[in-house]
Formats: C-alpha cells, structure tokens, sequence
C-alpha cells in the first residue's frame, strides 16, 4: 500500500527574481514497510520535501497524498488530525514543548486526539523506554535534560500511536553513535511493522539503514530503487 505520494510537487518562495525553488518537480513514491533515506548538499531541499511530506508546508505546485487523501483538500483541523494520528515527525531542533515534561511533551499528540491523560502517559513511558530513557527523565522539562535525552524524547513523540509516516530530520544529530544505531533500528522496525519512513541524513552508514536512498541536488530529485553501497561517493558528485 502506498503511503506517501508527492505528484509533481513544487515550492517556491518569494516571486520575480528574488523566488527560490527550494523544491522542483519532485516525484517521489513510498510504500508500507519501506524506509526511504533523504541526502543532498545543504540548500538541496531536503527539509523542505520533509514540510510538504508532513503537510506542515502547503507546496506552490503538485500534489502530497498520505494514504490516498491528498493534503490539499484538507481543512486546517482535518489537516491537524492527520498529523496527530498518521505522521510522526522528528524535527532537527527537537521542537519540544519547553513548559512540558518529557513524559508530557511524548504523550501530547495522544492527548490532543481525546486520549485521557492516565492512558496517554503510559504510552509515553512506554515509548520513551523504547528510546532508551530511564524513567527518572520522564518528569523533568525540557532545558533540565541533555540534548540528547531531548532528541530521545522528541522520536519517542514521533513513534507514539499508530503513526503511518514517520518524517525524520537528522534524528540522530544530537546522539553518540551507539545510541543513534539503536535509534535508527527503532526506525527501521516501525517500518517492518508497516510504516513508512523518511530520513534525512548526511550520514552514508544511517542511509544503509533505508531501502533506497534519494539524492537531492538545486531542489530536484534523483530516485535510487535500491540501497547505495557507496553513497559517499554519490553524495560527493551530487554536491
């Protein structure tokens, strides 16, 4: 089943001779159980293809459907469900909420949706368990905990619930290496189980972790069908 359709998808900002194409034309396809990972120079649009994908972006021209309803005929509290229910995103920046704790800032997208707050907390411990967080940071707030607890916490909020997509932006940017492997095979199995996932990296090794890798280069997208044993070298020439 296919779960994330982009049909022609353009943006542009600003107009005349000032418009930048962040996004050109991009065409991409992604089905249950497959892990696509995102590279490019910086300024390819690679975080802007992760906006108009999450429908936290509207794009200039095309089309962004996630599981056959296209993000355009949505209103904005249609849209809003959407994302709570079916797409979980981790920002580069962690985007928690600085007045809530880790354990509250998890279970957010549950209580948003009408969970009550009992059963949305333990879904919280629980995912953040599953991100390797002991327990005793569930109730400190955000600048109480490291950056990379704050990273844990925002991709335990992503994985939270049945999400369908998962949208990842450098998840493992603030984690040491060991604990990003096991972040990234967090991702990796909430794909076998029947997501899709998209990630965006830098990292040629976390891109061995998806199913194909597509390159960005000047907003343009060149699709690779299967994994890229050499995605260094390719990232190089895409640059």
């Amino acid at each position: 089943m296919t779960v994330l359709h982009l049909r022609g998808v353009s943006r542009v900002h600003g107009t005349g001779e000032t418009a930048v194409h962040a996004l050109i034309d991009a065409d991409l396809t992604i089905e249950a159980g497959e892990l696509v990972a995102i590279m490019g120079p910086s300024g390819s649009g690679k975080s802007t293809l992760l906006n108009l994908a999450g429908g936290l972006d509207s794009p200039t021209s095309g089309e962004v459907v996630v599981e056959g309803t296209g993000l355009s005929t949505l209103s904005k509290k249609k849209l809003a469900a959407l994302r709570r229910r079916s797409i979980g995103y981790v920002f580069q920046d962690y985007n928690l909420v600085p007045s809530l704790t880790a354990a509250e800032n998890a279970a957010l997208p549950l209580e948003l949706d009408g969970w009550g707050v009992g059963k949305a907390r333990k879904a919280a411990l629980a995912a953040l368990e599953e991100v390797g967080l002991e327990l005793s940071v569930a109730d400190r707030f955000p600048d109480e905990i490291s950056g990379g607890q704050a990273q844990r916490t925002a991709i335990a909020r992503a994985l939270i619930g049945d999400r369908r997509l998962v949208l990842a932006d450098e998840p493992t940017g603030a984690l040491d290496s060991v604990t990003g492997e096991e972040v990234l095979k967090l991702l990796r199995g909430r794909c076998d189980d029947g997501a899709a996932g998209l990630l965006v990296t830098h990292d040629a090794r976390h891109a061995g972790w998806a199913d194909r890798v597509v390159f960005l280069r000047d907003g343009r997208v060149v699709d690779a069908s299967e994994p890229l044993a050499d995605a260094d070298s390719l990232l190089k020439e895409a640059s």
